[in-house]
C-alpha cells in the first residue's frame, strides 16, 4: 500500500501526545489486557508526560490462562500494572492501578475532562454507565472495544466469536464530534445485563468463552483508533471486523460532523461528514 491519501499526497502521521495527558484503561481482561502492554510501551518510548491509569476490580484465575497473559493471579489492574513498570523506569509516563469496578460513586473522580478513554469491558451496563458519564463532560475521547463470545448470545444466536467492534465518541466544547456508543446500539442503550458489582442481581454472571485471536484482534483497532486519534486522523465513530471473514472495515453512520468552533485552527481540519446509510449497523451481543 502506498500510504497516500486520495489527493496523491503522503500521510505523515504524527501523534500529538501532548494532546493526551491522561489514558484511563478500563477493563484488563482478554482485550484490555492485551491493550495495556502496547499502550505503555508505546506510550513510554515518547517523551510527552502521560498519566495511564488502568482501572478493573475482578481477578486473575487460573482458568483464565487460554485467552488471557498474566504472571501472576491477583487483581487485574495490580498485576498489569506490575508486569509493566521495568518499561516506564526513569521515563516520563506515570503508570498507576485501580483495583475498582466503575460505578456510579467512582466515575466521577476516575474519568475527567480531558481524558481518553480505552473501555475494554465485557457487558453492556457498564458501557451504557460510562458512556452516559461521557455525555456530560466537555472534552473527552471514549473508545470501546468489544467481540462476540463462542456460544449462543442473549437472543439465542449461535456466535462463532470471530465477530468484534470499536466505537469513538468524541466530545470537544461540549459538542458531540461522532456519536454516543448507546446511539445507534440498543444492546447498549437498554442493557439487559448487571455491573459487574452489582451484588443485588441475584442471576449468576458467568464469563462467556470467547477467542484469543479475536480478543488480539480487538486491541488492535483499539489502539489503532487510539493512536489516530492522537495524530488528529481519526475519521470513522465505529469500525467492525470478523477475524473469521477476514474483513475489517469503517461502519457510515447516520451522523452530520457538527462545523468546528469558530477558535478551532486551520490546520486541523474536521473529519469529513459521515455517509448516511439505509439499514442499521452490526449490534451483535458483544463480550
Amino acid at each position: 500500500m502506498s500510504g497516500r491519501t486520495g489527493r496523491g499526497r503522503a500521510a505523515r502521521l504524527a501523534p500529538q501526545l501532548g494532546d493526551v495527558p491522561s489514558v484511563k484503561l478500563i477493563g484488563l481482561g482478554g482485550v484490555g489486557g492485551i491493550a495495556a502492554r502496547y499502550l505503555v510501551g508505546f506510550l513510554a518510548a515518547a517523551s510527552d508526560p502521560v498519566r495511564v491509569l488502568l482501572i478493573d476490580g475482578d481477578e486473575f484465575e487460573p482458568r483464565n490462562a487460554e485467552r488471557m497473559l498474566f504472571s501472576s493471579c491477583g487483581n487485574k489492574a495490580s498485576v498489569v500494572r506490575d508486569d509493566l513498570l521495568e518499561f516506564v523506569e526513569g521515563g516520563s509516563l506515570t503508570l498507576a492501578a485501580v483495583e475498582e469496578y466503575v460505578s456510579a460513586g467512582n466515575l466521577q473522580r476516575l474519568i475527567v475532562e480531558g481524558d481518553v478513554v480505552l473501555l475494554c469491558v465485557d457487558n453492556h451496563a457498564t458501557r451504557k454507565l460510562v458512556s452516559d458519564h461521557c455525555r456530560g463532560l466537555r472534552n473527552v475521547c471514549l473508545i470501546s472495544g468489544g467481540n462476540d463470545g463462542v456460544g449462543e448470545d442473549g437472543a439465542g444466536r449461535t456466535q462463532r466469536g470471530s465477530f468484534g467492534n470499536v466505537q469513538v465518541h468524541r466530545r470537544r466544547e461540549g459538542v458531540d464530534e461522532t456519536p454516543p456508543i448507546d446511539a445507534f446500539h440498543p444492546e447498549i442503550e437498554s442493557p439487559r445485563d448487571s455491573l459487574p458489582d452489582d451484588v443485588s442481581c441475584s442471576e449468576a454472571v458467568l464469563s462467556v468463552p470467547q477467542l484469543l485471536f479475536t480478543n488480539l484482534a480487538t486491541a488492535s483497532a483499539l489502539l489503532n483508533a487510539f493512536f489516530l486519534h492522537a495524530c488528529r486522523e481519526l475519521r470513522y465513530p465505529e469500525l467492525c471486523f470478523d477475524i473469521a471473514e477476514g474483513l475489517m472495515r469503517p461502519v457510515p453512520l447516520p451522523w452530520r460532523v457538527p462545523d468546528p468552533p469558530p477558535a478551532a485552527r486551520a490546520e486541523d481540519p474536521p473529519p469529513p461528514s459521515i455517509r448516511p446509510r439505509p439499514t442499521s449497523p452490526a449490534s451483535g451481543e458483544l463480550g
